[in-house]
């Protein structure tokens, strides 16, 4: 197996092998641009390694032979103390994980040959102990498990002795003595030298890089992004080339159109004298990337040709790393960058109109995380409030809540049900579990290629960089005078940039108002609006599975009908029977006489009738799932524990208690064990006489009514919990009786099928596709019952571990377990289909509105999902993109 290859082997396709950076860096490379030669250590390597937890077999000798070709392209050698070759060492795995993992720059340097990177650098002895202390930092951090925060401490400590406020501020002396001041820092915490032996430095960080795949902000990031824990990283070993040998070089970050908004230019952040680290990591504010066009013309127009060449060639938003070294031009990586929800919206539109892509990929350039991102209220600026500073936005967003300063504490309110804005000078990598706890960040530092921007644009959260006018303490950050302690409440804006005091009124998005026809005449035409418009009329066009909505009421299956929904796919009757019609539900399951039950249904029917009518009505011409009443009975009566309570209380003090005795010892004969495993759906209709008869004939009666107004009413008629044929045979029987009854000559039809969320139901499907028009996949009673989980139970008791072991992806509640509770989907629906080529098949459980389960319901073959109605848009984006990537995998 091979395990290395130069950058000319490899190629952009070869991400799984090579991972995105050194697929990138290769392709780069075969295109003719500055690339510094290198190589890729795989991604095969790195699964060796941390399957065996020691070296690979074949990859020193492989390294070696690289290293000896790198060597002799750049005409010097690794450790050379005269003339040294100094490499970086990065992690680049097949997903873009922006800090994730570890990198580590100047491998190679020691005591000797430091002297030798002065001399390269025609004397320069500032730019070479800078180059060193970075190195030690980085590797002792990296590779050794320094505290990252001792070296800052020297750092800091250096620049007050010197009172300088900046890195360049300090000269070679300084640097020198912060050279021994990290060799001290080093030998405190390892016990060890810095090691001299520059190929003991590199083959260490290249283990270093491996490792940090399981550290635990990557495990993190990839169960916060679904990155799959199998891949590994890839490893790539590249000659240095230094942005920081004074003010004629530099290094930048550099974007093909506006990340956060989709506006075609150029955007991007420049660094003088500064290596590549320090812009990702905002540790100076910087330059607007135009501003190089002044400082090194001649390097702004070949980054400006070069950037046009790799949008032309990736045909999407590149982001692009590079490095002036004394004019010149290197580019060290390109990637399609992450943008926001809006960018990605506006430029898949763009490339359209520019003829570079089709409507097709386009759909497949967006996501429904991304549309429902762009769903979210924004702020309501119209009194007017006072912004008491204004930074970079850097992905957008309106976000308010308590102001925190650590990672820590921001998880730790977020758990308390708080939100929080977390507030650093800037973030690192260790910052990201409070990241994803914020409702949003806010640094001091930084751009829009700093991390803290480049990690939320990827999570879709709001963010602002670069308020420099803040001064950020431990507890409390100062503006001026002002001072903002823990605690309290800010907003801030991810668009514009600015920090509110308090919190600041939302407004609906402009993307809502669009799907409600609400939206202001004068905004039809806004970029993103129009965008949104285009792609998700494609994906309306493409898509084979139809959206229904779940809902209850009139006023939401009217909401759903405006964001496009085909109908409802689950109407919950238990719902219609909360507040004021709880004590008629109570007496119906408390009746111990035929006279009381027929009394609690006579009181049921009109109102369950009113309640049909107006759903019908406003889904008029388009089906309606109804699913029969499927309440696990504790819902519905009272708390045994408190009745008992009472009663006792009330005994002790000698008050008459007789109706409550009686109701305690009704709740008594009712209670269960596992309620939602007991008493409900199909089998409460078959135990208490006349429920379902009851709730068959008022949707009877409103489909009738709607016909006699002219309509033309879709009603069908879902049996929950069925595990067994014959109760669904008993239900249909007994409804079709009413039905004909009551509809007569009125040519009002009633489909009947059943919700398919019992195992048992999902492997007898044969049988029960005998009985059944139509099968409703209800996937969270099936997750529940095919895992052996109670949701209410088991998220908050022991998921968190679930996750964290790898045993979980995500949440098989959240996304659907396609291996498990997937496969009793795909069972049930060929052979449901087997016995029944007509049958009908759908899913209301929450999974429902989920992108991935999406792509796999139209994969297995379902008619129609359903979702709320919030969710409907984004499963039509969905249905339409699993439509053209099942086309594509076709053609292929």
């Amino acid at each position: 197996m091979k395990f290395v290859y130069d950058f000319h082997e490899g190629n952009k396709d070869l991400k799984d092998l090579l991972g995105g950076k050194g697929a990138n860096l290769a392709e780069m490379t075969n295109l003719g641009l500055p690339v510094p030669p290198g190589f890729t250590i795989t991604t095969e390597a790195c699964q060796e390694y941390l399957r065996h937890g020691t070296h690979v077999d074949g990859l020193p000798g492989e390294i070696d032979a690289h290293l000896a070709t790198l060597e002799q392209a750049i005409g010097r050698r690794l450790g050379d103390s005269h003339d040294p070759l100094l490499v970086s060492v990065r992690s680049g795995a097949k997903f873009s994980m922006p800090g994730m993992m570890e990198t580590v720059l100047n491998v190679g340097l020691n005591d000797e040959s430091v002297a030798g990177l002065s001399r390269q650098a025609g004397g320069n002895d500032r730019f070479a102990w800078d180059s060193y202390r970075r190195l030690i930092q980085m590797f002792g951090k990296t590779v050794c498990d320094v505290p990252g925060g001792e070296f800052e401490d020297a750092l800091h400590e250096a620049k007050t002795a010197k009172g300088v406020k900046d890195d360049v501020q300090l000269d070679a002396d300084d640097l020198k003595a912060l050279v021994t001041a990290y060799k001290k820092v080093f030998v405190k915490h390892t016990g060890h030298d810095f090691p001299q032996d520059p190929r003991e430095q590199l083959d260490l960080a290249i283990e270093a890089v491996f490792r940090s795949w399981n550290a635990d902000r990557a495990v993190l990031y990839r169960r916060q992004e679904r990155i799959p824990a199998d891949l590994g990283t890839a490893v790539n070993v590249v000659a240095m080339v230094f942005g920081n040998l004074g003010n004629d070089s530099g290094t930048g970050v550099a974007f093909t159109r506006d990340p956060a908004s989709g506006e075609q230019g150029i955007y991007g952040d420049y660094l003088a004298n500064a290596q590549g680290e320090d812009v990702v990591a905002g540790i100076r504010n910087t330059l607007a990337l135009s501003e190089l066009a002044k400082l090194d013309k001649r390097s702004y127009d070949e980054l400006l040709r070069i950037m046009a060449t790799l949008e032309g060639h990736y045909r999407d938003l590149c982001d692009i790393e590079f490095t002036i070294e004394r004019g010149k031009l290197w580019m060290l990586q390109t990637r399609v960058g992450k943008r926001t929800a809006a960018a990605a919206f506006t430029i898949a539109a763009q490339l359209v109109d520019e003829g570079v892509i089709d409507l097709d990929e386009a759909l497949t350039r967006v996501t429904g995380a991304q549309l429902g991102q762009l769903m979210f209220p924004r702020f309501d600026l119209s009194g007017d409030p006072a912004a008491v500073t204004r930074g970079i936005g850097a992905s957008p967003g309106a976000a308010a809540g308590e102001v925190v300063f650590t990672s820590k504490h921001a998880v730790e309110a977020a758990a308390q049900g708080k939100a929080v804005i977390l507030v650093r000078r800037e973030t690192n990598p260790d910052d990201l579990p409070g990241m994803i706890a914020a409702n949003g960040i806010l640094t001091s530092r930084g751009g829009k290629t700093s991390h803290a921007a480049v990690v939320a644009r990827g999570m879709g959260k709001t963010c602002v960089c670069g308020a420099d006018q803040m001064e950020v303490g431990r507890d409390s950050f100062t503006i001026g005078s002002q001072e903002v302690r823990e605690g309290d409440i800010i907003s801030i804006d991810g668009t514009t940039g600015r920090v509110y005091l308090g919190e600041v009124p939302v407004r609906p998005s402009e993307v809502v108002q669009y799907f409600e026809g609400d939206l202001d005449p004068e905004r039809a035409n806004d970029p993103l609006v129009a965008a949104v418009h285009r792609i998700i009329t494609h994906a309306d066009g493409k898509r084979r599975l139809k959206v229904r909505t779940n809902a209850d009421t009139g006023t939401d299956a009217a909401r759903a009908r405006r964001f496009g929904a085909q109908g409802i796919g689950l109407c919950r009757t238990e719902h219609m029977f909360l507040g004021d019609r709880r004590e008629l539900v109570e007496r119906l399951i408390l009746a111990r006489t035929e006279t009381d039950r027929n009394d609690a249904l006579a009181a049921l029917q009109p109102l369950q009738r009113a309640d049909f009518l107006d759903i019908l009505r406003e889904m008029n011409g388009l089906p309606v799932t109804i699913r029969l009443i499927d309440p696990p009975l504790h819902e519905f009566l009272p708390s045994l524990e408190e009745l008992a309570v009472k009663v006792a209380v009330a005994q002790e003090q000698g008050q008459r208690v007789e109706q409550d005795v009686q109701m305690l010892a009704a709740v008594r004969r009712m209670h269960e064990q596992n309620p939602m495993l007991g008493l409900r759906g199909v089998r409460l209709g078959l135990v208490i006489p006349g429920l379902f008869a009851m709730q068959v004939r008022a949707i009877a009666e409103a489909a009738v009514a709607l016909a006699a107004e002219g309509g033309n009413p879709r009603p069908e008629i879902m049996v929950p919990l069925v595990g067994a044929v014959q109760e669904l045979e008993t239900v249909r029987t007994e409804a079709e009786k009413i039905i004909a009854e009551v509809a007569g000559d009125s040519g009002v039809k009633v489909v009947i099928g059943t919700m398919i969320e019992v195992p048992r139901a999902a492997l007898t499907a044969g049988q029960i596709a005998e009985a059944a028009e139509f099968f409703s996949f209800g996937t969270n009673d099936l997750t529940q019952m095919g895992w052996g989980f109670s949701r209410d139970d088991v998220e908050g008791a022991f998921f968190w571990r679930y996750l964290e072991l790898g045993i979980f992806g995500i949440s098989p509640f959240e996304s659907i377990d396609t291996e498990g509770v997937g496969r009793l989907v795909r069972i049930a629906a060929e052979e449901g289909r087997a016995t029944r080529p007509d049958l009908k098949l759908g899913v209301c459980g929450e999974h429902g509105g989920d992108p991935d389960s999406v792509h796999f319901f139209h994969e297995v073959g379902l008619d129609y999902v359903s979702c709320s109605p919030f969710r409907v848009p984004i499963a039509r984006l969905e249905a339409g993109r699993a439509a053209v990537e099942s086309e594509g995998s076709d053609h292929r």
